[in-house]
């Protein structure tokens, strides 16, 4: 019956650490869910052994008839224990296995995020090296020659923004439309 009440409890607290989570991905809630799951490997271990003495021990001891209920009572108990523990921990890797899943994902679409910046910023900066070399450069003699090379980088830079975010569905940007939608607002648009 104790087995059974300390794994409930961690059950609970599992149940917390998960909807804490769920709140904000921390480190500490990770921990906390290892910890947990490790708990639960040494319940199921401790439960394990239990049932090979539980098993030995109507060979050594002669029970009376009225105790052959209660007997059974408890290797019942003992095989729920061992059950139940055997569930709680199979929830708890598949949950550990999601949240890893989760902050992968999260990394990956962060990754990607910096590499568009990362090339975004590269045609500038290409371009003003090549203009910023001490050889002759078009428009080196002219007033608005500078200006000129600002707006080809500007340019050039957008055109390439737009390929890349186009081609990798880097940015999304709602319109306030499917903003409605997402709430469920169903707007009826006769343009449709």
């Amino acid at each position: 019956k104790k087995y059974l009440q300390y794994l409930k409890q961690i059950d609970r607290a599992s149940q917390r650490v998960q909807a804490e989570l769920e709140k904000a991905m921390k480190n500490e809630g990770l921990i906390e869910m290892l910890s947990l799951e490790k708990s639960l490997v040494y319940f199921s271990t401790s439960l394990r052994a239990n049932t090979a003495v539980l098993d030995k021990f109507p060979r050594l001891v002669k029970f009376f008839e009225e105790d052959d209920d209660l007997w059974d009572d408890v290797l019942i108990e003992n095989r729920q224990a061992i059950e139940m523990s055997n569930i709680y921990r199979d929830i708890l890797s598949g949950t550990m296995d999601t949240y890893a899943s989760i902050i992968s994902n999260n990394l990956n679409v962060v990754m990607k995020l910096l590499a568009v910046i990362t090339l975004v910023i590269s045609v500038p900066t290409l371009i003003a090296s090549l203009w910023g070399m001490n050889v002759p450069v078009p428009f080196a003699n002219l007033s608005w020659g500078f200006w000129l090379v600002i707006g080809i980088s500007a340019v050039i830079t957008a055109v390439v923004s737009f390929f890349i975010i186009r081609s990798t569905n880097s940015i999304h940007i709602k319109t306030p439309r499917q903003i409605r939608r997402g709430r469920g607002h169903h707007v009826r648009d006769d343009r449709d």
